[in-house]
């Protein structure tokens, strides 16, 4: 048996459902999911179907040919098609703060993140020894003004030698070159807090406390050219108020980074995002 999970959006029109649906089950395909969202606003249209054959008669390749020869015509359809039993090669980018990549790394080893990690890469020297308890190779390029273009260079190099499909960012503490991202474009994943842009900075929960804001937040989005602005992938608050300390801001505060993180990667594993005009449409 083989499962595969197509993504595609097209301008909004009538059919288009059943065209898709009576065309899989020409293929002597069995649909096994299906969810779609119509922006209305826009005018588009928004399908995420998966799909089983007992016994395809041509290969993945081939259908999709097909697909596309059908529809691309008829709909101005664009599609995205993926085999649901492989598992992506997931790199990891950390620094310093270790409460993201702890999480990741024991979802990893007990089996419940759906993904391959074959390599961690920090600028720093500190959780060598949290790799190394998962028995994750490690590999520590520092990162200075000096030395960046050098540093992404080899870092591009080990996520293609390893043959890395997506990358994430577990508080990875430096800003990556325009040049880097183009080889990942919406394949970066990171995580920050969500008091951007009113509280920036190294102390953001220090000036929130001092503000006294009411509520503390996390958000993960795709890493596009402009910093912090790219696709929201997941996102959450807990309330806070003035009984609460610095320290509570900052292990609340963590306590959602790794919680929003873990979710987003399983999204974007389980292919259940479609991006368009920097805006995110998740299906469940």
């Amino acid at each position: 048996m083989q499962e595969i999970i197509i993504l595609m959006h097209c301008p909004d029109k009538k059919g288009i459902i059943a065209s898709v649906t009576n065309f899989i089950l020409s293929s002597e395909g069995n649909i096994i999911y299906i969810d779609q969202y119509v922006d209305r606003v826009n005018k588009l249209f928004f399908m995420r179907v998966e799909i089983e054959f007992n016994s395809i008669k041509t290969s993945v390749v081939q259908f999709k040919k097909q697909f596309d020869k059908k529809f691309i015509p008829i709909f101005n359809l664009n599609s995205n098609f993926y085999l649901k039993r492989r598992r992506p090669r997931m790199g990891v980018m950390v620094s310093k703060y270790d409460h993201c990549l702890y999480d990741i790394l024991a979802q990893y080893k007990t089996g419940r993140l759906g993904c391959e990690i074959p390599l961690i890469i920090s600028n720093h020297l500190d959780l060598e020894i949290i790799a190394k308890r998962f028995e994750i190779p490690f590999y520590h390029i520092p990162v200075s003004k000096g030395t960046k273009v050098e540093s992404e260079k080899r870092q591009l190099a080990l996520f293609k030698e390893k043959e890395i499909d997506f990358i994430v960012l577990a508080r990875y503490m430096q800003i990556l070159s325009e040049k880097f991202i183009t080889f990942y474009p919406f394949k970066i994943i990171n995580i920050h807090h969500s008091f951007l842009p009113a509280f920036p900075g190294a102390r953001p929960y220090h000036s929130a406390y001092e503000r006294g804001v009411k509520i503390i937040g996390a958000t993960s989005h795709y890493v596009t050219k402009d910093l912090d602005a790219g696709p929201i992938i997941e996102q959450d608050v807990v309330q806070v108020s003035h009984l609460n300390s610095i320290k509570d801001f900052i292990e609340r505060g963590r306590d959602l980074e790794r919680l929003v993180l873990l979710r987003a990667i399983r999204l974007h594993i389980d292919r259940k995002i479609m991006i368009y005009r920097n805006k995110t449409i998740i299906f469940n």
